[in-house]
């Protein structure tokens, strides 16, 4: 009788501990940046020894080339690169309102594929 009681009681606390435990903090959503960085690394990833990924993003009446993606905060996005007549260029924005078109290529065999540059922010 007693083992029963004891049954009993550990099942009633551990509902009980269930019921009223503090509710986990929700889950922190992935950031819009680190969705959109992590879809042109697996892009280029899969890019063979012939092929590049040319990363466009077009901002008014300017289209750039993306060579490089930096990435200072989390909200906020530095792409830089060439514009059509070969200037740097660079577009700052924020991670929601970026657009850009991501497209494999194979190159020329004399040219070496060109691969886009991820920085991402430093862990504090």
């Amino acid at each position: 009788m007693a083992l029963g009681n004891i049954a009993k009681q550990l099942a009633q606390q551990a509902l009980t501990e269930s019921i009223t435990s503090k509710p986990s903090a929700p889950a922190q959503p992935e950031s819009l940046a680190g969705i959109i960085v992590g879809q042109i690394h697996a892009m280029q990833r899969a890019c063979k020894d012939d092929e590049e990924l040319v990363v466009l993003c077009r901002s008014g009446a300017e289209t750039i080339r993306v060579l490089e993606v930096i990435v200072p905060a989390w909200p906020v996005m530095v792409l830089s690169g060439l514009d059509e007549t070969e200037n740097t260029a660079r577009v700052v924005t924020s991670a929601e309102n970026v657009q850009l078109v991501c497209k494999v290529m194979k190159t020329q065999p004399s040219q070496k594929p060109i691969r886009v540059n991820i920085h991402l922010p430093k862990a504090k």
